[in-house]
């Protein structure tokens, strides 16, 4: 009787409050129902993702705006929800009101459906392939070499270095520039559009806003190389298709680069280096073992999850996921950590970093159609900047210090990792990053 009558709610609500004036961006705050699943404690996610998880791995998360939104914390679940475009809209515009399709500052491949993600994807997938990426691999190893010298240069000046600055964020941001062409003048603005779009602190107003500011921004770099094409990502594209792909949709594209490339990898790096300098085994092996670079960083890629939760997925028609019944108009969230540390899939030890544990295909970087295009770019830049750390500083440690993790932002990362490079015998060996 219970449940009938929510139903009977809940169709009242969606007739009375149709998806086309549902308007996410104006939530000024993001309700705890909501957003309990973005928060961590320290690399580890919330002990309730895992109690959720125990008792169901497709769990009734809250009910938002007359839409029941589901959060899947299980492997095999996730997997299936990903892999079915079919049933599922990841296009978000019709529910956020003005900020939607009529203004045209929501998009790119992430928020978009055939056939205009397959239009889309197309353009852009040449230049992500192993052959094309395989020519900037010296580009990438420059710039981490560039900032290995920057933290041997800040070290002479004594005290600890913060790997953020002098690395976790500088190795992703010029190697997205490079890529994308952005000319010097450009860079610096980009750069400060970085962590505000993926901070939900400020609601809908604040992260839907971040996103438009960093859109028309890259729509004015674009309008520019249309008339004089860069060599970056941005220029070959109009000297390839020209008139085929309008300002907008380019834009587009070259957000999406942005937003899968710079403060995901930022924040796989800065607590990636964390992570390693407290299990000084895998350090050592990184510095010694060619072999051992790519299990190390598949499993940091698992257990530090950087990507909170999957594009939102829209029921398109009613679907059974695990026991459930999720009907037409439902929102499905996939929590990435939660998926990640499924111990069905991944073992008793799945909230233990353990690079030689038995190789699972995990989803760091989702899955299926709207799998991150740039994936093997991000994986080229950690396999290069973690042993390159290793290597150029085998003694460093941790200094000590809160490394003031982010909460509440769907790309989860820190603002700071002091260190001493050349090693201070200030944290023991095997220490906690959580406690240092």
């Amino acid at each position: 009787m219970k449940r009938h009558l929510q139903g009977l709610v809940r169709k009242t609500l969606l007739r009375l409050v149709p998806a086309q004036t549902l308007d996410l961006s104006a939530l000024d705050k993001v309700p705890d129902s909501l957003g309990w699943p973005l928060r961590r404690d320290g690399f580890d996610p919330p002990a309730r993702l895992a109690e959720t998880r125990s008792d169901d791995p497709v769990h009734h998360l809250t009910t938002l705006l007359g839409m029941n939104v589901w959060l899947v914390t299980g492997l095999a679940e996730g997997r299936r929800v990903l892999m079915d475009p079919k049933a599922y809209s990841t296009d978000i515009r019709p529910y956020v009101g003005k900020r939607g399709a009529a203004d045209g500052d929501i998009g790119g491949l992430g928020f978009t459906d055939p056939p205009d993600h397959t239009r889309l994807r197309k353009l852009i997938t040449p230049e992500f392939t192993m052959h094309r990426l395989a020519r900037i691999r010296p580009m990438v190893s420059g710039i981490v070499d560039r900032q290995l010298d920057e933290i041997a240069s800040a070290a002479r000046a004594g005290g600890p270095v913060d790997l953020v600055p002098t690395f976790a964020f500088p190795v992703p941001f010029l190697v997205i520039c490079e890529l994308l062409g952005l000319p010097d003048h450009d860079r610096e603005v980009f750069r400060e559009l970085g962590s505000a779009r993926f901070d939900v602190t400020g609601g809908g107003t604040g992260t839907l806003g971040a996103i438009s500011e960093s859109r028309e921004f890259l729509k004015e770099a674009t309008a520019r190389q249309r008339r004089e094409p860069g060599p970056g990502l941005i220029g070959q594209i109009i000297r390839e298709h020209g008139d085929e792909i309008s300002d907008y949709d380019l834009a587009g594209l070259a957000d999406g680069v942005f937003t899968g490339g710079m403060e995901t990898s930022a924040g796989m790096l800065a607590m990636g280096s964390a992570v390693l300098l407290g299990d000084r085994d895998s350090w050592r092996r990184l510095r010694d073992d060619d072999a051992s670079v790519e299990p190390i960083v598949e499993e940091l890629l698992r257990y530090l999850s950087v990507v909170q939760v999957a594009f939102p997925r829209f029921a398109k028609e009613d679907r059974t996921v695990g026991t459930h019944l999720v009907r037409k108009g439902d929102v499905v969230l996939v929590s990435i950590p939660g998926v990640n540390r499924d111990p069905a899939a991944f073992g008793d030890n799945a909230d233990a970093f353990d690079p030689e544990r038995p190789a699972v295909p995990h989803l760091a970087f989702g899955h299926g159609l709207h799998r991150c295009i740039g994936s093997e770019l991000a994986r080229m830049e950690l396999r290069a900047a973690f042993p390159g750390l290793a290597r150029r500083f085998p003694d460093m440690e941790l200094a000590g210090g809160d490394l003031g993790f982010r909460q509440s932002s769907i790309v989860y990362g820190v603002d700071q990792v002091p260190v001493f490079p050349e090693g201070e015998a200030r944290v023991s060996v095997g220490a906690d990053p959580r406690s240092a």
